[in-house]
């Protein structure tokens, strides 16, 4: 990673995360808890539209995640898939 900072917002907090961070690194700048949460899939990291995405897609400047509860009890990379 670079030294390059780029800013995002995690459930409407703006975070600034080393540009390639991925978006778990975002929920964890913002919440240790929370990325706890969605590495035991407790909970979801969504985008902006409140689509699921995987929690290693990159971050770039302006990305918008939000953290949802999660219903179905899959993992990211299942429910993402679907």
């Amino acid at each position: 990673m670079t030294d390059h900072m780029v800013r995002v917002f995690v459930n409407a907090s703006g975070v600034d995360v080393p540009a390639g961070a991925t978006a778990l690194d975002a929920v964890r700048a913002l919440d240790e808890d929370m990325a706890r949460e969605v590495d035991d899939a407790k909970r979801l990291i969504t985008d902006s539209r409140g689509l699921p995405i995987d929690p290693t897609t990159p971050m770039v400047a302006g990305s918008i995640l939000r953290l949802v509860m999660n219903r179905a009890g899959t993992n990211n990379e299942e429910h993402a898939s679907s």
